[in-house]
């Protein structure tokens, strides 16, 4: 039921709380505005992507994220070679740098030595992020990076994006490949495991008496 009580405004009342979450959806609502509200000069924050993506999107059912993207996974793989006609091994497999077995990576599929997939089944929000943006979310930088440390051979990832509730972009992909600039990055991320690994079989070695 929609009423109009002042010029300004509406109240509209709901019998259960589903009609009531389902109704809150692609609206800026108080206890989201915190989520999008920005100071000048800054990047928008998540909640405006949740916008986008609640009016674009199936509504979440609430499964868990780490199932939801094994349980997807494959698909996604499916997709990109569909779309870039590569054919990709998805064998369960650990790359381990040759002269640190410690220092390593599971890829989610592999084409060749030279080039791998990474995917990624992320709330539609993020998707929807990286969608407009062209950049992968800050929380996978280090990971990207690991696959370029592992794998010396290596030359392209491909980050893949998958969200089949986004009816409207449901794969996105970005392409990264190893260049000058990505050098000093990958010694230096490197050199830190190295000496992070050393430091650790150091104090094991203490702790173990020999």
């Amino acid at each position: 039921m929609l009423k109009r009580i002042l010029p300004n405004m509406k109240i509209q009342k709901f019998d259960d709380q589903e009609s009531w979450m389902m109704a809150r959806r692609g609206k800026i609502t108080g206890s989201r505005l915190k989520d999008i509200l920005v100071k000048r000069g800054t990047n928008k924050k998540i909640g405006f992507y949740e916008l986008i993506a609640e009016r674009l999107g199936i509504p979440a059912d609430g499964e868990l994220a780490m199932d939801r993207g094994h349980r997807l996974e494959q698909e996604a793989i499916d997709v990109f070679t569909k779309e870039t006609g590569k054919k990709v091994d998805t064998s369960l497999v650990i790359w381990m740098r040759e002269d640190n077995e410690a220092i390593a990576i599971s890829p989610d599929g592999v084409i060749g030595k030279t080039a791998a997939v990474e995917v990624k089944c992320l709330s539609s929000a993020r998707h929807i992020e990286a969608v407009l943006t062209g950049k992968i979310p800050s929380d996978y930088e280090e990971q990207v990076t690991q696959y370029f440390v592992v794998n010396d051979a290596l030359k392209t990832l491909y980050f893949v994006f998958y969200d089949p509730r986004l009816l409207a972009k449901p794969f996105y992909m970005i392409e990264v490949k190893r260049d000058e600039s990505m050098q000093t990055e990958v010694q230096a991320m490197l050199d830190y495991q190295r000496n992070t690994l050393a430091e650790v079989e150091e104090i094991v070695n203490k702790l173990s008496g020999f």
